[in-house]
């Protein structure tokens, strides 16, 4: 008895240290990052500069895999039905972990079935008005705004978009009432801001940069915590006399919810190396994506929290559903 209980206790061990010593060893395969955008885009190419830079770190290659459709809802549910063993990691991002879940009753996963372990990239937008309003910063137009007694109008993308949901925001932010004009895309967008056709639009930096540095347009602010690097003498919200304010969309890191911590930490301080490196931050600042210093977990869950009230207000308030 006592030698068939010794036989079975050895090959516990031997069993519980094969598995401890190979999973040591992750990543011992390739790891595919799937990315629910079409390739090409900003948001394509920090996927990629991400991938190329933990593969460096992680000794394995890390593969794109463009999965898009369904703002986002078709690669994210892909990687919810993954094997949860670190060798599938999504690119998380406001849209499918905060936004879809509020605007959507269907989506085909549940956020709880992922863990966001890396904020790498903060996508802030650009408050901007015609030459044709006569207000050159955010109080001004708020002032401009109240005068009209709900005439004027502001363009967006769509019901439900990032852009359309932060007008919002403002709006309630500067005590003003406005219009919603929604356009297929941001060019006919802009187009009806620069006809003066609508008077406000808060944009997506890249979008409206030329046509700020053609004196085109006017940027009132900025919605992040802090100045652009690309429109530095243009303010924050916030520091144009509204502290609160801070609307802006992000793009990270997540994996499904039961992938193993060794795993989900490696994977973290990989991705945290790549977010410190110099040439990386230069290349994504430069095109008005703020890459993100490192968080922790705990921040990390904050930060999403967080998030997740500040729109979830805005969507409640205006009633917005997108079924």
């Amino acid at each position: 008895m006592h030698r068939r209980t010794a036989i079975l206790a050895a090959a516990t061990l031997a069993l519980a240290t094969t598995t401890a010593t190979a999973f040591a060893a992750w990543p011992e395969r390739p790891i595919k990052l799937v990315v629910p955008y079409t390739p090409g885009g900003s948001t394509d190419q920090f996927g990629r500069a991400l991938a190329e830079g933990m593969a460096r770190e992680l000794k394995q290659p890390v593969v794109v895999e463009n999965r898009p459709g369904a703002n986002t809802m078709v690669g994210t549910q892909s990687v919810s039905r993954a094997q949860p063993d670190g060798y599938t990691v999504l690119m998380g991002t406001s849209a499918s972990m905060v936004l879809n879940p509020l605007l959507y009753k269907k989506t085909g996963y549940d956020p709880k079935d992922f863990k966001v372990i890396t904020i790498g990239i903060e996508v802030p937008l650009v408050v901007v008005t015609n030459n044709q309003v006569p207000a050159s910063n955010t109080r001004e137009f708020a002032a401009y705004a109240k005068a009209a007694n709900g005439k004027l109008n502001y363009s967006s993308v769509g019901l439900g978009n990032p852009l359309q949901l932060a007008t919002e925001m403002l709006k309630s932010e500067l005590g003003i009432d406005m219009t919603h004009v929604p356009y297929n895309g941001s060019a006919p967008a802009l187009s009806a801001l620069l006809a003066n056709d609508v008077q406000l639009m808060v944009d997506v930096v890249s979008t409206s940069l030329p046509h700020i540095k053609a004196g085109k347009l006017k940027a009132l602010a900025v919605t992040g915590r802090s100045r652009l690097d690309v429109l530095p003498n243009v303010p924050t919200v916030a520091e144009s006399g509204y502290p609160d304010f801070h609307a802006a969309t992000w793009f990270g890191l997540a994996v499904p919810a039961q992938t193993p911590p060794d795993a989900v930490a490696k994977l973290q301080a990989a991705a945290s190396h790549v977010l410190t490196e110099t040439q990386f931050r230069n290349t994504f600042n430069a095109l008005g994506l703020v890459v993100q210093s490192p968080r922790t977990q705990a921040e990390i869950d904050r930060y999403v929290a967080a998030d997740r009230d500040n729109w979830g207000k805005v969507i409640r308030a205006n009633h917005i559903s997108l079924d």
